[in-house]
């Protein structure tokens, strides 16, 4: 059986609870009561960011469960991970405003997002040193000498 890490969501609780409460009731105050001039433009981007990034920290939270690696994803990963999420979702809302948004556009970005991520986790692999075996004292046997 293989020895998979096993590490409990409850860290990100109190983070993920807050950006989805903040993103969302965020994004419904400013859906009811503004008009969609420069600075709630603005305030949508940064809500949607939130909104997105408290939503999927668990899904990136499980998929790093689910499929661990060598070295195992910190705290710092997982955020890391649910941030692009968030930052891939305002980038795309974005270009949807211009009238832009292609099927390439969000197929490009998601592998650009992607192949960053996968660097970033290249050169932390490279720089990772595993914590090294405790070592155990030589047992003091009887020395059979000849002499004896």
């Amino acid at each position: 059986m293989d020895a998979r890490p096993s590490f409990s969501f409850r860290p990100f609780l109190a983070s993920a609870i807050a950006m989805f409460i903040l993103g969302w009731g965020g994004l419904a105050l400013l859906f009811y009561t503004t008009e969609p001039t420069v600075w709630p433009r603005w305030g949508f981007y940064v809500l949607w960011t939130l909104a997105l990034t408290g939503a999927t920290l668990p899904v990136t939270w499980f998929l790093n469960l689910r499929f661990p690696s060598e070295p195992p994803a910190s705290g710092s990963v997982i955020l890391r991970q649910a941030i692009w999420f968030g930052v891939y979702g305002s980038t795309l809302a974005w270009l949807q405003l211009g009238h832009i948004l292609t099927l390439w556009y969000i197929l490009g970005l998601a592998l650009g997002l992607i192949a960053i991520e996968y660097l970033i986790r290249m050169r932390e692999r490279s720089r990772w040193q595993p914590t090294p075996p405790p070592e155990v004292p030589p047992a003091d046997s009887e020395s059979t000498s000849p002499d004896a």
